[in-house]
């Protein structure tokens, strides 16, 4: 890497900035369905951003747009000041991503999972086993477990190993997106703790996609409302209540986006496909064995 691009990552306040975004896909000859449509946000250093929004919104096409897994039609993505879409190999070393179902070898271990994800990113194993053990410690893993397949883990835990993967890595950006979708109560409140700590502890940025509003609130310092591809509100928890109050009384996160949509985040999930996926390439699908 060239020392212009190191300054310019460096230097830059913004982790992340989306100008006018927007991404379509082919769904039948001559018929187009938009999955982004002119969507702008900034995400600042060290800021924890969340995007509510019901499945079909958006949301995952907005974290592979931002993870150059999808190229935007318009717009322009910038991550720490580099041009995401001319430059995505630069930025790739900058990120990481957790989806709602994250995509490991099934019959290998945690160990050989996270060593696997290392060596993808030039960090070898003698290296990565320490660091390896601090992280699983850390979140809670059984170390006794790292050799067992991952297909005999629990859907919480290999989140957890998700999770542990992408720091591994120590990302300047991460981007979750759904990450505690269908877990049990107590496997979600796990990976929300977690999510908290990496926050706490790591120098890092977040974005989080979900459509759990009190996931939002407790954990991001700004909330998007994300419907239909279109980001229709950004602010804080206590800027989005004020914005649609009706008297004295500060209505409920649920209760502004009742009064933005004109519907429930339920409703309006009840009413799209199960997700944005249905849009997704085959070909981009089999890049997303291992995650950016």
């Amino acid at each position: 890497m060239n020392h212009s691009v190191e300054r310019t990552i460096d230097h830059a306040q913004n982790a992340l900035e989306l100008r006018d975004v927007s991404k379509r896909f082919q769904k039948k000859r001559g018929e187009y369905t938009f999955a982004l449509k002119g969507v702008s946000l900034t995400l600042k250093r060290g800021e924890v951003v969340g995007i509510l929004g019901p499945n079909g919104s958006g949301k995952s096409t907005l974290v592979r747009v931002i993870s150059t897994l999808t190229v935007p039609d318009s717009g322009t993505v910038e991550i720490f000041g580099v041009d995401a879409v001319a430059q995505p190999k630069i930025v790739q070393r900058y990120i990481n991503r957790v989806s709602v179902e994250a995509s490991f070898f099934k019959k290998m271990s945690s160990l050989e999972n996270l060593l696997f994800g290392a060596k993808l990113y030039g960090i070898m194993d003698r290296e990565s086993r320490p660091r390896i053990e601090e992280i699983l410690c850390s979140i809670g893993f059984d170390v006794k477990r790292v050799g067992e397949p991952m297909e005999h883990l629990s859907r919480g835990t290999q989140q957890k190993i998700a999770l542990a993967r992408a720091l591994l890595t120590s990302p300047m950006l991460m981007l979750l997106d759904e990450p505690t979708t269908g877990l049990d109560p107590r496997s979600k409140r796990d990976v929300q703790e977690l999510i908290w700590k990496i926050r706490a502890g790591h120098d890092s940025s977040i974005l989080l996609c979900t459509h759990d509003m009190g996931e939002a609130e407790e954990l991001c310092d700004r909330i998007g409302i994300l419907v239909d591809g279109e980001l229709i509100a950004l602010d804080t928890s206590l800027g989005l209540k004020q914005r649609y109050q009706v008297g004295d009384e500060l209505p409920t996160l649920e209760d502004v986006f009742m009064l933005a949509t004109g519907q429930s985040i339920e409703d309006a999930s009840s009413e799209t496909d199960d997700d944005d996926d249905s849009t997704t390439p085959t070909s981009e699908r089999a890049n997303e064995l291992i995650e950016v």
